[in-house]
């Protein structure tokens, strides 16, 4: 069982718990209200809408707090919203997590306020059964004082202290009590606020799917920019060696110097062409990626950059040829996109293999501002790891630096 910090804690939390429960009766209330108002102008469809948006906001902060006492995450079960508010209304009705919420907030008012209330009179019980000897001794002789009524009745007797350790019984159980009613009152929270097992499915298969046209998407971009480049580099200067040699064999007998010369141009158009069909099969797989692996391919990377940066490099092991290139690609787009935007004078590149997950790490000490919604470069390092349920965090404040996080699954 995770135990909350301290004991003050635990009453804060069962405190904020009660207050988190007070408005259960109204917002159940309205909720019930909305039914019959539903039929008077269509007033019942505006209150289901807030006293929904009230509940989901009381959930979201029971989640976090479920989240910190249990020290596992609790994430939101809500499905995307489609536009159009009858629509979206359709969409909330038809969803388990609403229900869910609101068989929450029925359970906590009931557990929310016995918890508070059972440990505030442990607390008031052990304070009057403590403090009634004394008053008793203190008071004249004829004056008694009764703690359960809280007057002043009949006369001290003997019995009276043994008062005492029965405030002290009830001092330890309100002590020990409240971090077993915060876990509990935890469990109950999420277990009916966390995802159900469909709910979650759905989100599984939505996030496949984006994934997968996302995927798609990139492939036939990547299709075009090849045939793009070969278009206009290579296939453009083997037709020019062509036309050469063409020319070439035509004035081979009248002019041989002439002839050389154009048989030289088209060597030149060679090498060129060459040069241009490396470039594009590094683009496509680096060739030390497949030779050497990630790990030679990222210090060929760091190597090449234009300003200072720093590899700390945590590999020692070959990992699938997918999990390379596209960790590969993300550090090159990265570095790229330092180069070029953020005005950096020097980056660091970490690079860590937990086993489970490749961590990679790209800081640098640019002027910041980096947004993935804002360009095409960090949303496409988003959607290759992606394509592995991999992540990348961003943060990137104004003035800098900006932080690139990114997680991408390498389990054996």
């Amino acid at each position: 069982m995770k135990q909350i910090r301290s004991h003050g804690q635990n009453l804060v939390w069962l405190a904020v718990s009660a207050v988190i429960a007070l408005p259960a009766p109204v917002l159940l209330f309205l909720l019930l209200a909305s039914v019959p108002a539903s039929l008077v102008a269509g007033l019942g469809l505006v209150l289901f809408a807030a006293v929904v948006w009230v509940t989901r906001r009381l959930a979201g902060l029971q989640r976090r707090r479920v989240a910190a006492v249990l020290d596992v995450a609790v994430p939101a079960p809500y499905r995307s919203l489609p536009t159009g508010m009858l629509a979206r209304l359709r969409s909330i009705l038809g969803e388990a997590a609403t229900w869910y919420d609101f068989a929450w907030l029925a359970c906590q008012f009931v557990v929310g306020l016995a918890c508070f209330v059972l440990t505030a009179a442990l607390w008031l019980g052990a304070l009057q059964c403590v403090t009634a000897p004394v008053l008793l001794a203190a008071l004249p002789e004829p004056t008694g004082y009764d703690p359960v009524v809280l007057e002043l009745t009949g006369r001290s007797t003997v019995f009276s202290w043994i008062l005492i350790p029965v405030g002290i019984g009830l001092a330890v159980a309100a002590y020990r009590l409240p971090r077993f009613l915060v876990h509990g009152q935890a469990r109950l929270a999420a277990a009916l606020l966390t995802p159900t097992s469909k709910a979650a499915l759905t989100e599984r298969v939505d996030s496949l799917t984006a994934t997968r046209a996302a995927t798609v998407d990139a492939s036939a971009a990547e299709l075009r920019r090849i045939e793009r480049d070969l278009h206009d580099g290579a296939q453009a200067r083997l037709v020019a060696m062509s036309m050469s040699l063409g020319v070439a064999e035509d004035v081979i007998d009248a002019d041989p110097a002439v002839a050389k010369a154009l048989v030289a141009e088209a060597r030149v158009g060679v090498g060129a062409a060459l040069t241009e069909l490396r470039d594009l099969v590094r683009g496509v797989h680096p060739p030390m990626l497949a030779d050497r692996g990630l790990a030679a391919a990222v210090e060929a990377l760091v190597l090449d950059t234009a300003f200072p940066a720093e590899l700390d490099l945590r590999l020692n092991r070959r990992l699938t040829a997918p999990v390379e290139a596209a960790a590969y690609f993300a550090v090159a787009e990265a570095l790229a996109n330092a180069g070029r935007h953020s005005g950096a004078t020097s980056i660091q590149v970490t690079i860590a293999d937990t086993g489970t997950a490749l961590h990679i790490t790209v800081r640098d000490d640019g002027h910041g501002g980096a947004d993935p919604a804002g360009g095409t470069g960090l949303l496409g390092i988003r959607r290759r790891l992606a394509a592995f349920d991999g992540e990348l965090r961003v943060s990137s404040p104004a003035g800098g630096p900006t932080v690139l996080e990114m997680e991408l699954p390498c389990a054996s």
